[in-house]
């Protein structure tokens, strides 16, 4: 093998991985499965795709060996291989935010349109918590928060969110998180909050971002 030649197949072996996830839904799917293990009808049901495709776009992921299965008797669910291929979608989200102004621009009008209210990063949650008048407030579905969440996170699943208000403490800030940027969960949770009375501000980012920062986690499965 020449230096052509090993330059050619190491980086048609990178070109895999990003074309690989050079699709809309598959990204999506990155996403999702940053918070834990799927079935194929449950990242079909997320994703809005019907079984055969979320099934067809898993194998791709499987075939880059960005995800893998765990077979738990009859039942087959996915993840993605380890923490570095959230951290390489991060990077991509990170650049395009960055570079391309569209998704900035487009972010920014969809919360204007229908929410008005305040983020917060993960840093200053972090100098928050240490002051101990801050709340953390899960709204992803349970079985997300119990697969891993914010260490003291409630939960709080934003379907409940209404019924539950009752539950939380008024006279402390709550930062409301969900999945990531592009979720909007958190945005939602904070509209109800701020017109229930409460003080509310969402995390910008979400749990997998911090989990990638190492800093502390819970698992409460089963």
């Amino acid at each position: 093998m020449n230096k052509r030649q090993f330059k050619d197949k190491v980086y048609n072996e990178l070109a895999r991985i990003t074309k690989s996830m050079a699709n809309p839904h598959r990204m999506e799917i990155i996403e999702l499965l940053a918070q834990g293990e799927f079935s194929v009808e449950q990242i079909a049901d997320q994703t809005n795709l019907p079984i055969a495709n979320a099934s067809q776009h898993l194998q791709v992921l499987k075939n880059s060996q960005l995800v893998e299965i765990n077979r738990q008797g009859n039942f087959i669910f996915y993840r993605l291989s380890n923490d570095n291929v959230f951290k390489a979608w991060k990077a991509l989200r990170e650049l395009g935010v960055e570079r391309i102004s569209s998704i900035e621009k487009v972010v920014k009008e969809f919360r204007k349109s229908k929410f008005d209210f305040e983020t917060v990063t993960i840093d200053q949650v972090i100098k928050k918590l240490e002051s101990g008048k801050v709340t953390l407030l899960d709204v992803r579905p349970e079985s997300e928060y119990k697969q891993g969440h914010i260490a003291n996170a409630i939960s709080m699943p934003i379907e409940e969110l209404s019924k539950r208000l009752k539950e939380l403490p008024k006279r402390s800030e709550i930062i409301a998180y969900c999945r990531g940027p592009f979720c909007v969960y958190a945005d939602e949770a904070v509209s109800i909050l701020n017109k229930e009375g409460y003080k509310a501000r969402r995390l910008e980012e979400g749990f997998p971002d911090w989990k990638v920062k190492e800093l502390p986690i819970e698992v409460t499965l089963n």
